[in-house]
């Protein structure tokens, strides 16, 4: 698998796993609460603060009808369009530095994702160390290969997408020389439903493009991004706000800071839990190991000279005997030593006893 760098980051299997504090537009375009999303990540141990940076003019038709919960969240009239949506929730330009000034203060990386070419230009002067790609704008290659061009890394989330349309994608990346992408598996829905997520895929992913696959989770609570780690998930991105209850799109399937706490702490726990993929005693089972592994020993007193047949021998606790393997090595060898009952035995007891096994 190819390892993609974010800052000082490594991103991949056998690293940490990365995880981003989507502030999205939870902002509701005040630079206070804004201030309040960096503070929550950084609190977190997040490893990155992510925002949106786009504009309304570029993005919807001012003719795209809207759904009624997303009006209903955003106390927005009947006439009301996406177009609306959006506009109202953008993250204004003149708010960006002070947002990246913050995020210096507190010592956490700070990233946004570009929803048209104007806003990467925008972008680039603060020098972050990613781009994503949303799901959404999977099919508007002239964004993707703008972000390809800057050789930044890219993450490109693969929501609502086909194997084909990931590769179509991909193949834009790759035609400006950047081989620098991270996939995130996704599910298009605010909230989606668990079962909707299909974690296998995360595997699929990484065989099919042999790079590393996160999980941009969009379901309530921290189980669903959890599993995905246990699943081989290298990055968990989970949207944040300050209170589930404030008005705006995403507030109430965002991790509230009690939440996003967990979130980072157990994906740390299952990363530790998920450890190497090579099977081999332990450091710490060597002690159980040697007491509790069988191997043979004396199953009668055994007298000096005496040659040894099954009746002399029991596969027994504890381990540090002559492995249960050679039984039918010990057959007939000749005892240069008394033996009492339940002694574990070594090679050493016996006549001919340069074998070795134990």
């Amino acid at each position: 698998m190819n390892v993609v760098k974010i800052g000082k980051k490594s991103v991949g299997d056998g690293f940490p796993v990365f995880v981003i504090a989507e502030a999205g537009c939870n902002h509701n375009s005040d630079i206070e609460l804004a201030k309040r999303l960096v503070d929550c990540a950084k609190t977190a141990a997040a490893d990155i603060v992510k925002f949106q940076t786009y504009h309304a003019e570029l993005m919807y038709s001012r003719k795209t009808p809207i759904m009624a919960h997303f009006r209903e969240r955003m106390g927005l009239g009947d006439d009301a369009t996406m177009f609306d949506l959006i506009k109202a929730t953008e993250l204004p330009y003149e708010l960006h530095p002070a947002i990246v000034r913050h995020c210096d203060k507190r010592k956490i990386m700070f990233a946004s994702t570009p929803f048209d070419e104007d806003s990467v230009d925008f972008l680039e002067q603060f020098d972050p160390p990613v781009y994503k790609i949303a799901s959404f704008e999977m099919v508007h290659y002239p964004l993707i290969r703008k972000v390809a061009r800057t050789k930044k890394p890219v993450i490109l989330s693969t929501g609502m997408s086909s194997l084909g349309d990931i590769e179509k994608a991909l193949s834009v990346i790759h035609q400006e020389q950047n081989d620098k992408v991270i996939l995130l598996h996704c599910v298009s829905n605010y909230p989606a439903v668990p079962e909707d997520y299909n974690l296998r895929v995360i595997e699929t992913l990484k065989k099919a493009f042999n790079t590393p696959v996160g999980i941009s989770d969009h379901t309530p609570g921290i189980e669903t991004a959890l599993i995905a780690v246990a699943a081989g998930a290298n990055i968990v991105e989970k949207h944040i706000t300050v209170d589930q209850s404030l008005p705006g799109p995403d507030h109430h399937f965002s991790l509230d800071p009690k939440q996003l706490n967990q979130l980072v702490s157990g994906v740390n726990r299952v990363s530790s839990m998920l450890g190497t993929n090579i099977k081999q005693c332990l450091d710490s089972e060597m002690n159980m190991k040697h007491i509790g592994r069988r191997s043979l020993v004396a199953a009668i007193d055994i007298r000096h000279g005496e040659t040894l047949s099954e009746r002399h021998i029991a596969i027994k606790r504890p381990g540090y005997g002559i492995h249960p393997e050679f039984l039918e090595m010990l057959m007939g060898k000749e005892s240069i030593v008394d033996i009492e009952v339940d002694t574990p035995l070594t090679w050493e007891m016996f006549l001919s006893g340069s074998s070795s096994g134990s």
